[in-house]
């Protein structure tokens, strides 16, 4: 019932409106782009290809777009051809997402569309993606976090309707640390190494990270790489075409807790449950707690690093290094209704 009241909700948004939608075939894209060809009076799924993305996401995107129906546009760029960029600083992800939604924008101007949308969505905002705050900066509209869907969400929606979706994936100057220059060099080894290994086990999701020729490699199913003879082999594969030393993560990739928010035991006090989280980037207490404002009473402390907000009884206090404290909530689903409440009005440093 949550899930269909949820979907109303984004389908009201579409009706009437002329939209572009940032479309990567994902699975939240995939979401908006079938609702948006359905309910919205037009709509035009555009696809920035940087450059530095797996060539097969920019070909799945439009095939799964031609299934959808939904009309759809690839913008070509090269990224290395920016030097704040190429640089590669801690703000990448940043930099990127303001040059794709430039253009998105630009199409959406030129062709008097009423907005773009963007398929970010709940749980998202619990990761560190600078990217975000472009969103917010250019006005660029999130209905999935406006209406509290989690990634999970989407996904059970979309397996129900039975619709393919390319699996989530991400732009290969990600598998570079912050501060190291990206190149075509590394961009070439590390685009032949994954699809090396996608080869060898039929694996789909595979990442090999680049730190200066120490490959690091990340995938989806580790029965997969348990063989000593393709271990030797792709060691071997992978010195021949660049990297110095080949090393392999034996946490599989993807692997999360479902749990938005963690119980921590009160030690005195009737009703006093608690659950917390600490998000992985700080927050700016003053424009956050305008942005609660419009939820409950607020109590603001920049000079001490946090802020505090009741609602319907229920306390929360957000402190600038990310952590944030459910009290006074029935028990987790509730603290967790509570945090999806909260996140879109969190605005991180």
């Amino acid at each position: 019932m949550e899930l269909e009241r949820k979907l109303d909700n984004l389908k009201t948004f579409f009706k009437n409106k002329k939209v572009v939608l940032a479309f990567s075939g994902g699975a939240d894209s995939t979401l908006l782009a079938l609702l948006a060809k359905d309910h919205a009076k037009e709509a035009l799924a555009v696809t920035v290809d940087n450059g530095v993305m797996p060539s097969e996401c920019i070909g799945k995107a439009g095939e799964i777009a031609q299934k959808i129906g939904v009309k759809h546009k690839i913008i070509t760029m090269n990224f290395l051809e920016d030097p704040s960029f190429e640089k590669n600083p801690p703000n990448r992800c940043y930099i990127c997402k303001n040059i794709m939604h430039q253009q998105i924008k630009k199409i959406a101007s030129d062709y008097h569309y009423d907005l773009v949308v963007d398929g970010t969505n709940i749980s998202d905002l619990l990761e560190d993606r600078p990217g975000i705050m472009v969103n917010i900066e250019k006005n660029i509209k999130t209905p999935l976090v406006e209406y509290g869907f989690t990634s999970q969400d989407v996904r059970t929606i979309l397996r129900e309707w039975n619709v393919d979706y390319h699996p989530s994936t991400t732009c290969f100057a990600t598998r570079i640390p912050s501060g190291r220059i990206i190149t075509p060099q590394k961009i070439h080894r590390i685009t032949y190494a994954e699809n090396l290994i996608r080869n060898l086990t039929g694996l789909s999701v595979v990442r090999v990270r680049d730190d200066e020729g120490l490959a690091c490699i990340e995938v989806g199913n580790l029965d997969k790489f348990i063989d000593k003879i393709s271990l030797d082999y792709l060691d071997s594969e992978l010195k021949a075409i660049g990297f110095k030393k080949v090393t392999l993560n034996i946490a599989s990739y993807g692997s999360l807790e479902n749990e938005m928010v963690v119980y921590k035991p009160c030690k005195s006090g009737k009703n006093r449950i608690m659950f917390e989280i600490e998000l992985p980037y700080p927050l700016n207490i003053p424009l956050s707690c305008q942005e609660l404002e419009y939820l409950g009473e607020v109590k603001c402390s920049p000079e001490m690093g946090l802020a505090m907000l009741e609602v319907d009884g229920r306390n929360i206090t957000l402190f600038e290094k990310g952590k944030i404290v459910a009290r006074r909530v029935k028990d987790q689903e509730d603290a967790q209704k509570l945090l999806i409440t909260i996140l879109p009005c969190l605005r991180r440093h």
